[in-house]
């Protein structure tokens, strides 16, 4: 009799180390899937999003310094004034 339920302790002990192996593997997998499936495409959508942003920022700030210098360079630049060299005049009147 002792030696039957020996056995079937050693098969008691033997399937739950299976099934601990079973769920060990399982997991991992999940833990797998989440990484190289959600983690990882986050990380490169989020840097690539990053470095696309700082691209459109730059050439905006590029565009806005061009305009500024095409807006500088229309105008054209008025003559100093001189405040105490005011010289008054008359009209002429043709005959």
């Amino acid at each position: 009799m002792r030696n039957a339920g020996s056995l079937v302790q050693k098969d008691y002990f033997c399937y739950m180390s299976i099934l601990r192996l079973v769920a060990e593997f399982f997991l991992f997998y999940i833990l797998y899937k989440l990484i190289f499936d959600f983690i990882i495409p986050v990380y490169q959508s989020t840097k690539k999003i990053k470095k696309q942003f700082g691209e459109m920022q730059e050439k905006m700030q590029n565009d806005a310094r061009a305009y500024q210098g095409r807006q500088n360079s229309a105008q054209p630049n008025p003559a100093p004034k001189k405040e105490g060299d005011y010289i008054e005049f008359e009209e002429i009147k043709s005959s």
